[in-house]
């Protein structure tokens, strides 16, 4: 049974209200968040926006009569044509007939705008970088905090209720403070002696006693605190270093002239997602950004989505430059090295050996996981009727099915891009990345 509180919310509640809606609804919400982002700019992706779920997904269950079954007592006033247990027959004609459609507009989509932080947390909920495997403790923010037992002073909100009612039942004890149940006993006593009547010689002594007995546990209970603040104790924590993994994603993009605005257009789509989900997510995450034509140049975030560079293609030297950059600045015993590739497949055939033997030779010993994206032109319908086998697919393709952690993947369209990136980053657990 689930009871729904309908009562007006009091001040200050909206916060909490929202968070409680988003996780009732975050299916449906996460579902919208990766819908929208098809029709969101390189630009908007990280900003907030507004999202429509179905109304089914905010329906709340609700008490009404059931239409039938249960023991049912009418009360029919007027009735003159039965008593109590005539049978009534079932009239013929089977269900009613529905009634005519209405006229008028309907809403069957509940909107509602998320916050730029909400809509991060519920677009890169599932995803992390597979395998990381290896660990470095690295300067700068590398203390966190643990629990360090107790201490006598502390702030409030780090007051230990259990450990203080703890201490202070331990000092009651050690000083024998009078127990409530001692003066309860005793007042009852008095009040018994001085409602006798006539009261016997021996009264008067007694109650002078327990009168004097009544005063001194009263005085101890006042000198022994119920809670005294020897009493408080507070959860202490202590900064402690803990490792913190480091890792580089080196993202490759062919801008060459075989690379129409569709292709370039998916590629940069692609490289956004992952550099708003590297940024988002871990705090110790470099990125190197490599573009090439027949030459590479490593550039910075800016020029690499929206530099208009056009040239032949050698697919080979976006491999050297990464191999010259990761040998100058992020060694493998202590870098997660990571690959993103996007190509639109086409490159020299006499290069192609070249780029097998840069990549099975010096980039896959050293990366943990190197991913390869082949763009399509707009023509094609989607992914599957793209051409089968470009020269870089082809030459790719032993390398993929040697090495698990070399994945490739095709997209023609945008609709594309999130499905094929949750693919490849989605979390342990959630789902099995497939391979090519």
């Amino acid at each position: 049974m689930h009871i729904v509180d309908r009562r007006l919310n009091p001040g200050g509640k909206s916060l909490v209200n929202r968070q409680r809606f988003l996780r009732r609804a975050r299916a449906y919400v996460q579902k919208a968040v990766r819908d929208s982002i098809k029709d969101r700019s390189i630009r908007d992706l990280d900003k907030e926006g507004e999202i429509s779920i179905g109304r089914d997904a905010i329906s709340e269950p609700t008490f009404h009569r059931a239409a039938r079954g249960g023991n049912r007592e009418r009360v029919l006033p007027g009735n003159r044509d039965y008593l109590e247990g005539d049978r009534i027959k079932r009239p013929e004609g089977g269900e009613g007939a529905g009634s005519q459609a209405g006229q008028g507009e309907g809403n069957d989509d509940f909107q509602f705008v998320l916050s730029r932080e909400e809509f991060l947390d519920l677009f890169l909920d599932d995803l992390e970088l597979p395998d990381l495997a290896k660990r470095r403790l690295i300067g700068g923010e590398v203390e966190g905090i643990r629990r360090a037992g107790y201490s006598t002073a502390g702030s409030p909100s780090n007051l230990s209720v259990p450990r203080t009612m703890q201490k202070a039942m331990g000092r009651r004890m050690a000083l024998r403070r009078p127990s409530g149940a001692d003066l309860r006993r005793i007042e009852e006593e008095i009040a018994e002696i001085e409602a006798r009547d006539p009261r016997r010689p021996e009264d008067a002594d007694r109650l002078e006693k327990l009168r004097e007995e009544h005063a001194h546990i009263v005085r101890r209970r006042n000198l022994i605190a119920y809670i005294d603040p020897v009493d408080l104790r507070y959860r202490r924590f202590e900064a402690v270093p803990r490792p913190i993994a480091q890792a580089v994603m080196f993202c490759l993009m062919d801008v060459s002239g075989s690379m129409s605005e569709h292709m370039k257009d998916l590629a940069k789509r692609f490289f956004a997602l992952l550099h708003l989900f590297l940024s988002r997510c871990y705090e110790h995450v470099e990125v190197v950004f490599i573009h090439h034509t027949d030459r590479a140049a490593e550039v910075d975030e800016q020029t690499f989505f929206y530099s208009t560079v056009t040239g032949g293609t050698l697919v080979s030297s976006a491999l050297d430059k990464l191999i010259e950059v990761a040998a100058e600045r992020y060694r493998p015993d202590n870098w997660n090295i990571y690959v993103a590739q996007a190509s639109d497949g086409d490159n020299m055939s006499q290069d192609n050996p070249r780029v097998v033997a840069l990549m099975q030779d010096h980039i896959l010993p050293m990366a943990q996981y190197v991913a390869y994206l082949e763009v399509g032109r707009e023509e094609f319908p989607d992914a599957t009727t793209m051409q089968s086998m470009t020269t870089l697919w082809g030459a790719y393709a032993p390398v993929a099915e040697a090495h698990r952690h070399f994945v490739m993947r095709k997209v023609a369209h945008r609709r594309e891009i999130y499905p094929v990136f949750r693919e490849l980053f989605q979390r342990r657990g959630v789902g099995e990345r497939a391979r090519s």
